[in-house]
């Protein structure tokens, strides 16, 4: 027999049972989508993530402080953490930096004219810090050296924030008591969003020096420097990357008189905190990946069942194809063929249904997603897989049946 006419007969005998043949391929149905879902969920998550870690700039090394190590013992040591001067250090000395911003954070109540905030994040930064992390000004200005160096109170604020305190007026000029030191608004930032679970918007960025003598005075800073958790350094080219980091690590090593085993510090890159993060995603999409595996090998089950069932019903059929010329392989391609298109069928429908389930999931829950084609493959090629495999054992039975014993069946 051709096998377009083997393909035209398994077509018929597929739709002479409509109803079971829907029921049999609801298992393949589920895994499919089941898999495109998963697939579309942690393409999106991972994708999420590398945009908020991007936006935080571009070709940055994080530059964080290990204040754990050494206990209080180590603050009356040269290490035990990151010090301001750390950041005037790497941006003099090291070779391929083109930017460098500090941060150090705190939290306080804010009060002005028209409204009284509390628990706000403040946070002291440096002039570097709009070109670091490519912050752009609305309205106003950012803070100069100048400022920075004779310590003035003046503020920057999220757009969030500036709403939030001065509603539709005009915030640039207006003064801010935050606890219990008054600052001027001397600029609003552009709306940023949240990256990583921080509201940039809703946040009030000031001198990173007014910091250390309102918000976080330390009584070691007079020895020691005033400390702070982070250090972004900006490079000239990615490819210096390493070679940048290499630098890093021998100036600190030298200021803090560390070596790499108890160092006082840790330098990540945007890419590893990417790929330590795709990790997490990659284990969860294993997990869900694992889960849907089951419902295509229930389909397979089920596809393999429902053949066997059918096999014992045309007992009768396949001895007359039997006796009008049909050969053992005729009729084995035949219920393999059947097989096949159950599980192709039933793989096209889960593709429609995974992909219509990422949108509305996508839309319903806020998360975003994305539809991978290559999910489509794979389900698509698991799905085909699991109907040849668990079609053939049926339809090597039905080949192998004794033409005359065939014919007597009832």
């Amino acid at each position: 027999m051709k096998l377009s006419e083997i393909a035209r007969v398994a077509w018929g005998a597929i739709m002479n049972n409509k109803i079971r043949s829907l029921l049999t391929m609801l298992g393949i149905i589920i895994g499919v989508a089941a898999v495109i879902m998963v697939v579309a969920i942690s393409a999106g998550t991972e994708a999420t993530i590398s945009d908020q870690i991007t936006s935080l700039g571009s070709n940055l090394i994080f530059v964080t402080a290990n204040f754990g190590r050494g206990g209080p013992e180590s603050l009356r040591s040269s290490g035990g953490g990151l010090v301001f001067s750390d950041a005037d250090a790497i941006a003099q000395q090291v070779v391929g930096v083109t930017g460098v911003a500090v941060e150090q954070g705190a939290t306080e109540n804010i009060k002005s004219s028209n409204a009284t905030l509390t628990s706000v994040s403040i946070l002291g930064t440096t002039i570097g810090f709009p070109s670091v992390q490519d912050v752009t000004i609305a309205d106003g200005n950012c803070f100069t050296q100048a400022q920075l160096d004779a310590k003035q109170k003046v503020a920057v604020l999220g757009s969030t924030l500036a709403q939030s305190l001065f509603g539709t007026a005009e915030p640039v000029g207006q003064y801010l008591t935050v606890g219990t030191t008054q600052l001027t608004v001397i600029g609003v930032l552009k709306p940023r969003g949240s990256v990583g679970g921080t509201d940039f918007d809703a946040r009030l960025y000031t001198p990173i020096t007014v910091v250390f003598e309102k918000f976080t005075p330390s009584q070691f800073a007079r020895f020691l420097g005033n400390r702070v958790r982070l250090i972004y350094v900006k490079i000239d080219n990615p490819k210096s990357l390493n070679n940048v980091i290499t630098q890093i690590n021998l100036l600190l090593y030298q200021r803090h008189k560390v070596t790499a085993a108890n160092a006082d510090f840790t330098i990540t890159t945007q890419q590893s905190i990417i790929t330590a993060q795709e990790s997490t995603t990659a284990a969860f999409r294993s997990l869900l990946a694992w889960v849907a595996g089951v419902s295509l090998l229930v389909g397979g089950i089920g596809i393999m069942n429902i053949m066997l069932v059918s096999v014992t019903e045309r007992t009768r059929e396949i001895g007359i194809r039997q006796s009008v010329g049909a050969t053992t392989d005729d009729i084995r391609l035949q219920f393999l063929m059947e097989a096949l298109l159950l599980s192709i069928f039933g793989g096209l429908i889960g593709v429609f249904i995974g992909v219509l389930g990422g949108v509305i999931f996508g839309t319903v829950s806020g998360m975003r997603t994305v539809i991978e084609p290559s999910s489509f493959l794979l389900a698509f090629g698991s799905a085909a897989l699991v109907g040849i495999f668990f079609g053939y054992y049926p339809a090597n039975r039905a080949a192998q049946l004794d033409p005359i014993e065939a014919l007597r069946y009832e």
